[in-house]
């Protein structure tokens, strides 16, 4: 049989400590409840700050200097909570307090205490806008980017057999990582089904909406034979006005080529026939989601044979201030031309790219075809 492993306080040792009046108390508090981290870090960081105020006085400003308090400050506005950060703030202005009146008038320079103020006012809100999200420390941060992970690898095409091929480009306005333009996608056998949507607004802005919505139409696509009129009844319950929502449906059968478009208030999907050289638009149409109760859409069908092409996108590729929207549709499909030589897959973001200079909007490119 093994032994025991030995405690890591003897017996007659612990006896002894119990005793001790306070003690246990004081250890129970420490490690009590979900804020003993909170109260661990709050504890150090004022014996920290009374610390350098300390030494500062009694040692040496060089070593000890008062601007080390500016860190502490900002390590308990990234990881304190707002009433731990509060007390913080009282020891870090004891500290300043014992600093000034120990050196002297004058040591404690103009841009030294500017400084100081503007990095507690900064501490401040860091700590209130974590308190409103319910977070602690920077946990609010990694659960923004494991969203826009999700979101990233939600707008991805599904594995399509080798005698297809399938690009995607996604650009948001202002560099950022969460934008109003989002795909769906999924396969189920032969069968594939893609959802390009469009949410009012850009950048952040749109960002969270189409974070929420990503998640209910990737949910009801598939599930659903009518997909656009399922996401039109969803949204149709909702309350209050957060702007309009487009959408374009493609359900492929990659045995037979054969393809169903539904679109609701979305530009148009234009096809390129490798027989003819010509790119052509797709004529279904449907109103904007949202608007009203019964969604009755146009659908457009027909066959992708070896060479032909899908071409899905959102309005931000051919809206321009000041341009009607049929001459960005021309100027697209006269650049979409310059696909042709160098193949779909490395021509589609120079597409985005040379049709997205020069604004500043969420854009995005869904490419299918049948080499």
């Amino acid at each position: 049989m093994s032994s025991r492993p030995a405690p890591l306080i003897p017996p007659r040792v612990r006896a002894v400590l119990v005793r001790v009046p306070g003690l246990v108390a004081a250890v129970r508090f420490i490690r009590r409840g979900p804020l003993a981290r909170d109260r661990n870090l709050l504890i150090t960081l004022t014996v920290l700050a009374l610390v350098i105020g300390f030494l500062a006085v009694k040692a040496s400003t060089e070593w000890f200097s008062p601007s080390l308090l500016i860190l502490v400050t900002l390590i308990g506005g990234l990881q304190l909570r707002l009433r731990s950060l509060v007390k913080l703030l009282v020891g870090v202005g004891v500290a300043l307090g014992y600093i000034a009146i120990g050196l002297g008038p004058g040591r404690i320079g103009v841009g030294l205490t500017v400084t100081i103020v503007f990095t507690t006012v900064l501490a401040v809100l860091m700590a209130r806008t974590r308190g409103k999200l319910g977070v602690q420390g920077l946990r609010g941060d990694a659960m923004l980017l494991e969203l826009r992970d999700r979101l990233r690898s939600q707008g991805e095409l599904p594995p399509l057999p080798k005698d297809w091929g399938g690009k995607v480009v996604l650009k948001q306005a202002g560099g950022s990582s969460f934008g109003g333009d989002f795909l769906v996608s999924m396969r189920d056998g032969n069968s594939v089904e893609i959802a390009l949507v469009d949410v009012s607004g850009k950048g952040v802005d749109a960002g969270t909406r189409a974070l929420l919505l990503s998640g209910t139409f990737g949910g009801l696509l598939g599930s659903v034979d009518d997909f656009l009129p399922a996401c039109n009844t969803y949204l149709h319950r909702q309350r209050g006005d957060e702007g309009f929502v487009t959408a374009v449906h493609v359900r492929l059968d990659l045995d037979t080529g054969d393809y169903t478009i539904t679109s609701a208030g979305h530009p148009p999907v234009v096809k390129f026939d490798a027989g003819t050289g010509n790119w052509q638009v797709a004529t279904a149409k449907g109103v904007v989601l949202g608007v009203v109760p019964d969604l009755h859409c146009e659908p457009d069908s027909g066959t992708l044979r070896k060479g032909d092409a899908l071409l899905l996108f959102t309005d931000g590729l051919i809206e321009q201030p000041g341009r009607d929207i049929d001459a960005g549709l021309d100027r697209l499909l006269g650049e979409a031309e310059r696909l042709l030589p160098s193949g779909f897959r490395d021509g589609a973001r120079p597409l985005v790219n040379a049709m997205a200079s020069g604004h500043n909007d969420d854009c995005a490119l869904v490419l299918i075809w049948r080499p």
